[in-house]
């Protein structure tokens, strides 16, 4: 049952509102102040306020103010017997949904009423359509709906099901830190901590006193005993990326420490048992590592109980513009900024430029963009040259010969982007259709002309 609160400091006024309104159907709060108004409002949920203006003390304008800022999403409609365009105005400017004189009539301010929460219907609808889509496509702050960064959500929900060492494949910048986490944070462990260390960022001597810590006096500089990554995560997950950056010498300590389940610590004598799950990432090719006796085929094989290979960006069709969207909203929250709009050019400049960075090269696009860009509207303008760059294909010289058929050649034309859209989605007619702009019947009936049923 919608609820709406009423506030009249004329008992009468608010007696007859409170009968009309309960036969419409809606639960109904009175006040006679404003003060008492705040106090329902603050601790009630309420649809919508209809509020007289004149109101002793505080008024129905403050009471307007007060909705607005604390509760924007729910709509005030002011009443008063001293109407002026001015007040009007003001009250319409600082957000009433709407304004009726004194003596109203009671058909029209039910249908006032009723359009008043039906607006509220709609934004309510709107907000949790939004929250179901982010959702839907936003899985620990992984984001997408393509089939192949959805099949990396699934199997990331099984593996976290389990207590197995995981490796990460796939480029840079695709995001394997991130899917480390989500499998962290959907497992048991995920009350334990997560530590996550990067191998190629260390030297060698540096990395194994990261990983298993050090005694008092194991080398010079080593004043205080020193807890390692392994003792640190203990119960949780150690997250190693970078891993085929790791020496031979500090990859057969770390293969016993897998075997064993036990570390030494650096210049000690004591085996410490570790409870920890390993998951370890790289963007190079371990066999071609192992091939060249760079890395340890038998330590592959601890690390590769489970795999997971994290698509890049470019083979992600249609999770751009939900990535931008995103970042867009991250950007803005943190910076405090307005939500900036993206012009049809940008989104397609950017839907179809290739991000050999992945997904770190689009982070870093858009927080460049909402730093910098005042404009409400984002252009060609705002972007780095590189896009623009590759957003510019120069066009072959056309040719044409007696016996040209223009419509034979577009035909051909929209045959091979029809094949080539149905082909990215594979064979997902509703996505091939959006990609294209088109509507349904429009590609269903080109489908049919074309003869690509199969």
């Amino acid at each position: 049952m919608e609820k709406i609160l009423i506030i009249d400091d004329e008992k009468g006024i608010l007696d007859l509102l409170s009968m009309v309104f309960r036969k419409e159907g809606l639960e109904v709060g009175t006040a006679i102040n404003a003060e008492r108004a705040l106090e329902l409002i603050e601790n009630g949920d309420y649809d919508l306020v209809l509020s007289d203006i004149k109101l002793p003390k505080m008024g129905g304008m403050d009471v307007l103010q007060a909705v607005s800022s604390s509760k924007p999403e729910v709509p005030v409609i002011l009443m008063t017997a001293y109407g002026t365009i001015a007040q009007a105005v003001e009250a319409m400017k600082i957000g009433a949904l709407d304004y009726v004189v004194k003596p109203f009539d009671i058909d029209e301010l039910k249908i006032i009423v009723r359009q008043g929460l039906e607006k509220r219907r709609l934004q309510s609808e709107n907000v949790r359509l939004k929250k179901e889509l982010r959702q839907k496509y936003e899985f620990h702050n992984m984001v997408g709906k393509s089939q192949k960064i959805q099949a990396v959500f699934d199997l990331i929900e099984k593996i976290a099901a389990t207590d197995s060492t995981v490796l990460i494949t796939g480029e840079s910048g695709t995001g394997k830190e991130m899917a480390a986490r989500a499998i962290h944070y959907l497992s048991d462990r995920r009350d334990q901590p997560f530590i996550s260390l990067n191998c190629g960022a260390l030297p060698e001597n540096l990395l194994e006193s990261e990983l298993f810590g050090h005694v008092k006096g194991a080398f010079t500089g080593a004043v205080v005993l020193k807890k390692g990554m392994f003792e640190v995560a203990e119960k949780g997950t150690l997250f190693l990326d970078e891993i085929s950056e790791m020496s031979s010498v500090i990859q057969v300590k770390f293969l016993r420490a897998l075997q064993e389940r036990t570390i030494r610590q650096l210049g000690g004598i004591r085996e410490i048992p570790v409870d920890v799950r390993i998951i370890s990432a790289t963007n190079k090719n371990l066999k071609d590592k192992i091939a060249e006796k760079e890395f340890r085929e038998d330590l592959y094989y601890r690390l590769h109980v489970i795999s997971l290979d994290i698509p890049p960006l470019r083979e992600r069709n249609g999770d751009i513009p939900l990535l931008v969207d995103y970042f867009l909203r991250k950007y803005s929250e943190k910076m405090k900024r307005r939500m900036k709009r993206i012009s049809p050019e940008v989104m397609n400049i950017l839907d179809r430029y290739p991000w050999p960075g992945n997904i770190r090269e689009l982070e870093n696009t858009m927080e460049r963009i909402v730093a910098i860009e005042d404009r409400e509207t984002i252009t060609r303008d705002s972007l780095p040259p590189e896009l623009l760059e590759s957003s510019t294909e120069t066009a072959a010289p056309l040719s044409i010969r007696d016996g040209f058929n223009l419509n034979a050649a577009l035909d051909d034309l929209s045959r091979k982007y029809l094949s080539e859209a149905l082909r990215q989605t594979g064979g997902n007619l509703k996505e091939s259709a959006r990609i294209l702009g088109l509507n349904y019947r429009s590609l269903r009936y080109l489908i049919e002309k074309f003869d690509l049923k199969d």
